[in-house]
């Protein structure tokens, strides 16, 4: 599986480096590009060269998280958050599963899923996938000493609950001034805790993972963002405005995103780094690689994902199941 996994990649490589692309204009600040091959001038698809690549494997979203992050420290963003993908076992997304069984980092027989309601064991078990995902992404990006990684920390005293999910990881190092904090799946009642963090790290690098206030926003969250009473109001009723208002003021930054659901029953991701446009791909159906389908300046809703589908020429998945409409190869 893993030399099948490997070859895959080589691939994928390979078909970036001999294709042309062609941008053509779809929406307001949407692009869809059709990418021809050198070798075949007369054939065309609906893939494209996008501005990312959708990682296949545990170890990839890791090596694309971690490079991110570095760009954005070395362009002097030390506050930044995060929201990747978690690794999962395959077996426990079977339907009638009523526990899940950890993914194990260290296994190649992983899958990557979204950190949303189809997890059985609910905020803690995402903590328990979300918790081994963050030491590898610092591990990463941390320099270490002589190729050793640093010494991380784990502090759950910010979780006063113990059944919220939330976590503290930190490295570390022999130059103190390399250190970094990680908040692992924060939550809006903690807000004080990462302020106080970041007051005391200084230039040091401060990092949200996964943060449980989603981005798009409800009518709380919208109102939370207004001033005067009824915004005071709705942030005390659980609108996220005011969190987000004082994180901004903190500095921190959407780096690096890739998040996933399911449109025309298919599987979609978005991605966006923060030096990129959100970049959408659908999964071919051989469920091997992603195909390019647009980008957009804003994070585009489920209906803009889906004029996108559309606009590629891609049919609902159970049409091209039964060979009602082209397979997407």
């Amino acid at each position: 599986q893993q030399q099948q996994q490997q070859q895959q990649q080589q691939q994928r490589k390979t078909k970036s480096t001999t294709s042309m692309t062609l941008s053509v204009k779809v929406g307001d600040d949407q692009t869809s590009k059709v990418e021809s091959s050198s070798s075949s001038p007369d054939e065309s698809s609906s893939t494209t060269k996008p501005e990312m690549v959708v990682p296949l494997t545990f170890n990839e979203m890791i090596k694309e998280t971690s490079f991110a992050m570095q760009n954005a420290y070395d362009a002097g963003i030390t506050r930044q958050s995060i929201r990747v993908l978690l690794p999962r076992d395959p077996s426990n997304a079977d339907l009638g599963t009523y526990f899940e069984n950890d993914a194990e980092v260290d296994s190649q027989n992983l899958v990557l899923s979204p950190p949303d309601e189809t997890w059985q064991g609910g905020i803690m078990q995402l903590y328990r996938a979300a918790s081994p995902t963050c030491q590898e992404i610092l591990r990463r990006f941390s320099k270490g000493t002589a190729g050793v990684p640093p010494k991380l920390i784990e502090d759950r005293s910010i979780d006063e609950s113990g059944v919220d999910g939330v976590g503290l990881w930190m490295t570390q190092q022999t130059n103190a001034s390399e250190d970094v904090s990680c908040f692992v799946q924060p939550t809006q009642e903690i807000i004080d805790v990462i302020e106080t963090i970041c007051d005391q790290a200084g230039k040091r690098l401060v990092l949200l993972m996964n943060p449980q206030w989603r981005d798009v926003d409800d009518a709380l969250d919208s109102a939370s963002k207004n001033d005067g009473f009824l915004g005071n109001l709705a942030s005390f009723l659980g609108g996220k405005g005011n969190s987000l208002k004082r994180l901004e003021e903190k500095g921190f930054v959407n780096v690096f995103t890739i998040e996933g659901y399911v449109c025309k029953g298919g599987n979609v991701k978005l991605m966006k780094r923060f030096d990129t446009m959100w970049n959408v791909f659908a999964e071919n159906d051989s469920g091997t690689d992603y195909v390019y389908i647009g980008s957009a300046e804003s994070r585009p809703n489920y209906q803009r994902v889906e004029k996108m589908l559309d606009d590629n020429g891609i049919a609902l998945k159970y049409a091209r199941d039964i060979g009602l409409a082209p397979k997407l190869e």
